[in-house]
């Protein structure tokens, strides 16, 4: 759920929802009340409107006893002065909370009231009206009945209810209900409070926490939520954006300790002719070449120590422009077939010096098109074979190349039968500076660099490398080439 409708929907929750229990609680206790006011107050009629406005339920107080009496007294008036009889009806009416008073003559006769309440309503001058309301010690609700006695003196019933009474229980029901209505808003609030908490101040702190990490370098952390909202979007962008950061200091790390192994295989690389060079010159300024003979082979040695320094330069040179992707290739469209019998004139002539039996397979159909960089290909092709020349096991050598055609592109297999490799170096072989002679013969030469260069060339031409080997039967080491195409246009 997006945050906005969360904002929305906390929102009617805080403010609607309170509303309507507040007003379902209003209405439960209403009606609870007037149950209640029903059986004390012997209201056959209570409605919300009498405990909104408790004066007009004071006038149905008690209203069935009230018309009783009335009966009495136009049909009986002389069973008023019936002390035992006015005494019943003041104990029912004690249970309304209310009490009589009979008065003859303008002269109090009975008072079921509290102390001399009815002494002090016998100066009052409101025995004209059915209803009304006195003052005592305390404010009275009053209802009254005139009559007359047989001997034709007047007399008057009045029923007396303490205002305080009724309005109590209004004021306890109505401080009930607030009191309720204000833990339902309490509760509700709070509920949508914590929930809008928990999906914003959270992950909020999980965002700070992680900007700390970060800051102090430390990416070894997780920030993970199960929101799918703004916020969530947000947690989610800063785990990716950790993993990246990670991934770019473990790569700028791994980069590093590269570079390290890269200059210590170098500098020993180096160190090695260095010190035969130097072996061969002291030999030379010793005297030890005596003869012609000697001589000439002390500068022969000399000299190819130096050609395989200047190699090794030169590879290592270009695996730095290579790494820091600042070559430039000099692309162009080449015929597979006369671009491939011109590299296999050169690496055949070199191979039979060498005493290696070398073969050649075009299986691509004549006119085949490539586009590629021909010096930086011829480069990647010698790389390999020399790289087979230089593991070749001891038995008479063979070398092949092999190009078999694909729908969309050529690919180009170089086999040997050498001495094979391992499985578990072969997935190292195109890594820079890895060589499978842990002893590191320096008779095998080179950088440990070719291969490396090889698969950088053919992915900068849009191609793949990979190798095959089985030890002590061989290695094939293939890459593909992507073919051209003309784009025809139709006018």
């Amino acid at each position: 759920m997006r945050l906005a409708t969360r904002m929305k929907l906390t929102y009617g929750t805080v403010f609607i929802v309170p509303l309507i229990l507040m007003f379902v609680t209003f209405w439960g206790m209403g009606q609870i009340e007037m149950r209640a006011l029903r059986q004390k107050f012997d209201m056959e009629e209570a409605s919300v409107e009498m405990l909104v406005n408790p004066y007009k339920m004071l006038d149905k107080i008690s209203s069935s006893i009230v018309d009783e009496l009335r009966n009495t007294a136009e049909n009986s008036p002389e069973k008023l002065m019936d002390t035992a009889y006015l005494e019943q009806m003041n104990q029912r009416l004690e249970a309304y909370s209310s009490f009589l008073v009979l008065r003859r003559g303008g002269e109090v006769y009975y008072s079921g009231g509290p102390g001399d309440t009815g002494l002090e309503l016998s100066n009052r001058e409101l025995f004209t009206v059915d209803s009304g309301f006195v003052s005592g010690e305390e404010p009275y609700h009053l209802k009254q009945i005139d009559f007359g006695f047989s001997d034709g003196s007047e007399g008057v019933v009045q029923i007396l209810t303490p205002v305080e009474s009724v309005v109590h229980q209004v004021e306890n029901m109505i401080v009930k209900a607030f009191v309720l209505a204000l833990i339902i808003l309490v509760a509700v609030s709070g509920t949508a409070f914590f929930g809008l908490y928990q999906s914003i101040v959270q992950p909020l702190e999980k965002l700070k926490r992680a900007a700390v990490n970060i800051k102090e370098g430390n990416l070894d952390f997780n920030v993970i939520t199960d929101t799918e909202d703004e916020i969530g979007e947000v947690c989610t962008a800063f785990e990716e954006m950790r993993i990246k950061l990670k991934a770019q200091i473990d790569l700028s790390m791994q980069y590093e300790k590269d570079n390290k192994e890269l200059i210590s295989n170098i500098s020993h690389d180096l160190k090695t002719p260095i010190t035969a060079i130097k072996g061969y010159v002291e030999g030379i300024r010793d005297g030890v070449a005596d003869t012609p003979e000697k001589m000439d082979k002390y500068i022969r040695t000399i000299y190819n120590k130096a050609t395989d320094m200047d190699k090794l330069i030169d590879e290592l040179f270009l695996y730095s422009k290579l790494d820091s992707n600042s070559m430039n290739y000099s692309f162009a469209k080449l015929n597979l077939k006369d671009y491939f019998e011109d590299c296999v004139d050169e690496i055949s002539l070199d191979l039979e010096s060498r005493g290696i039996a070398f073969s050649y397979n075009n299986y691509v159909p004549e006119g085949t098109m490539i586009i590629a960089d021909p010096e930086q290909l011829k480069r990647v092709i010698n790389n390999i074979v020399g790289n087979s020349v230089k593991y070749m096991g001891t038995e008479p050598g063979r070398i092949g190349i092999f190009i078999k055609d694909e729908p969309e592109f050529i690919q180009i297999e170089i086999q040997d039968n050498g001495r094979g490799i391992a499985k578990n170096e072969l997935p190292r072989i195109f890594e820079r500076c890895y060589r499978t002679d842990a002893s590191r013969n320096s008779s095998k030469g080179g950088s440990g660099l070719g291969l490396s260069i090889a698969k950088k060339i053919i992915e900068e031409h849009g191609g793949k490398i990979w190798a095959n080997s089985v030890e002590g039967q061989g290695t094939t080491i293939s890459f593909v080439l992507r073919k051209y195409k003309e784009c025809v246009t139709y006018e």
